[in-house]
């Protein structure tokens, strides 16, 4: 599989001034001289020329040549910059099949990046965060993640972490080697400690920063005809909810997404919580407490001027959430905190609050944080194995204690991809003196 020679098209298959369709493998040169006039395929350069079919002009095109290891990767790279246009760009793809092609799987071509040693696996993760970026935070912290921000995160805490691993097994398999001082549980526990609230302090990061970039969960709730509605098509700018007078209109989960100017929210209108008797009203009420308890973020809706035992269900039923408490309906009457007309669209209090809020999180793309889930549930994995450690160095051997640390360092290699017993075997006998 990794020695095909792999095509696709690269660019979205739709009319267009130019698309580009994509070769790589060791025979992609020598591809583009049987289905055209281009016999100079020099590295690093970009030649004119045309496709043939059957003896035919299809197209014109300018073609780009890479050489492996310096293309993207690794191996002899073309790209076909051919006209726009679905048709011409699925010929010309066709073409590419019948003469030694190959269509690339899903990611491919990264894929050949990584295994041919150009970009680590958190480094690929990047790749595709940039292209799925829906702000600007999210494009930040991609970049910064393909130029190797992960890598330079990890790196200082796997190399402590190697070298604990290191001494404790030169201490325990070669206990007359005297050159290296030997490991106790008093010189390992403050260097756990130190690794733990590095660790601690990076999730927490990555976290914070992961709604910034990707959006707070966020529920608009509040009993019936409360304005929950107009709210969120308030937020929205346009009307997605039906908005009326009557009590229970809103059956079903509504959703939306806003970008403010520090934070996005992932918006979701519940039905009114209450007391009902109506069956379908009351399946929609179930789904709200649903939502409910999957939300980062509760925006509860009150009436100042309507406070009443529903509202105080509410606030029980919310307190041990993340929640901004918003009074509607201020042009009749202002409560104690925020206040908004939601059908007026005078919510302005309210985005103060949430841009305000997260204002301090927004600096978190300028630095280096684990960039997804994949990362942050491996960190967490490795946080807790350091955790077991400390709490077992009193009551177990080194070399078991060396096992959850193997298995740490383990957890940090494999968000970047890289092989971890060759590299750990490796540091542990550079210790020795050269004829050892």
């Amino acid at each position: 599989m990794l020695g095909d020679t792999i095509c696709a098209i690269s660019t979205a298959l739709k009319d267009g001034a130019i698309s580009i369709v994509r070769m790589s493998g060791e025979e992609s040169f020598e591809i583009v001289k049987k289905i055209s006039d281009i016999k100079k395929t020099e590295a690093n350069t970009i030649v004119y020329g045309h496709i043939f079919n059957n003896g035919e002009i299809v197209d014109e095109v300018l073609v780009s040549f890479f050489k492996g290891p310096k293309s993207y990767t690794r191996e002899n790279m073309v790209e076909i910059n051919c006209h726009g246009g679905v048709y011409v760009t699925r010929l010309i793809l066709n073409i590419l099949l019948e003469n030694g092609c190959r269509i690339a799987e899903a990611g491919e071509f990264t894929k050949r990046a990584y295994l041919n040693g150009r970009i680590n696996l958190s480094e690929a993760d990047s790749i595709n965060d940039l292209i799925k970026a829906e702000n600007k935070y999210q494009a930040k912290s991609a970049i910064r993640g393909i130029n190797g921000s992960v890598e330079r995160l990890l790196t200082p805490i796997m190399d402590e972490l190697r070298e604990m691993i290191s001494r404790i097994e030169v201490t325990i398999d070669y206990p007359e080697y005297e050159d290296l001082e030997e490991m106790t549980n008093d010189i390992i526990r403050p260097e756990l400690k130190k690794m733990i609230g590095d660790i601690e302090e990076m999730i927490d990061k990555a976290e914070r920063f992961r709604v910034i970039k990707d959006g707070l969960k966020t529920v608009i709730i509040g009993k019936p005809n409360v304005g929950k509605s107009s709210l969120l098509n308030a937020l929205l700018e346009k009307d997605k909810a039906i908005v009326t007078d009557i009590a229970g209109t809103t059956r079903d989960l509504v959703e939306g997404k806003v970008n403010l100017k520090n934070i996005s929210l992932n918006l979701i209108d519940t039905a009114g919580i209450r007391e009902s008797d109506d069956v379908i009203e009351k399946i929609g009420i179930e789904k709200s407490k649903e939502a409910l308890s999957e939300a980062e973020l509760v925006i509860l809706v009150m009436n100042a001027n309507d406070m009443d035992k529903e509202d105080e269900e509410l606030l029980k039923l919310t307190e041990n959430k993340k929640r901004i408490i918003v009074y509607n309906k201020s042009d009749i009457k202002k409560g104690e905190g925020i206040n908004i007309s939601a059908r007026n669209n005078d919510i302005k209090e309210l985005i103060d609050k949430l841009d305000n809020d997260y204002k301090d999180d927004v600096s978190l793309a300028d630095e280096d944080v684990l960039n997804n889930e994949r990362q942050i549930a491996l960190m967490k994995n490795t946080l807790n194995e350091l955790n077991n450690c400390l709490k077992d160095l009193d009551n177990v051997s080194l070399d078991i204690i060396t096992g959850s640390l193997t298995a740490a360092y383990h957890y940090l290699c494999e968000i970047l991809g890289i092989e971890y017993q060759e590299d750990l075997i490796d540091h542990m006998f550079k210790h020795f003196c050269l004829g050892k």
